[in-house]
């Protein structure tokens, strides 16, 4: 088992130097498990910036190899849970498959005061 840990240069890059965007466990037939930290985006909208989430956890995903398909879990904080349908009709644009497990929590502060919603997810990545 080999584990990496980084900010891929082709993704957009982290907003604090003090933690790392991906971490992924790769076994010896090749296939992986990825750690996504939790992103937040710029918008004026939870829709907005939850599609900026989506973006950049695909970005993200594709510098491993990976796509949003291959999401095995997902942790969703939003700040104001009874908007929780808005932040779902923009995921559901993104994460058209099988949906992956799932947790939902409202926080009432994240790590930027401007952000309404952060993402993490774990991506399994078969064999290549």
């Amino acid at each position: 088992m080999q584990i990496t840990v980084d900010n891929p240069a082709s993704a957009p890059q982290p907003l604090s130097p003090y933690y790392s965007q991906v971490a992924r466990i790769e076994h010896a037939d090749g296939s992986a498990l990825l750690f996504v930290s939790g992103q937040i985006a710029e918008g004026a909208t939870l829709a907005e910036q939850t599609r900026g989430v989506f973006e950049t956890l695909t970005a993200l995903l594709e510098a491993h190899g990976a796509g949003l398909a291959d999401v095995v879990n997902i942790r969703t904080y939003l700040t104001d849970i009874s908007r929780l349908d808005e932040y779902g009709a923009v995921r559901r644009q993104f994460l058209t498959g099988t949906p992956p497990t799932s947790m939902t929590f409202e926080a009432a502060r994240l790590f930027r005061p401007e952000a309404l919603v952060e993402v993490e997810v774990v991506a399994a990545v078969p064999a290549r």
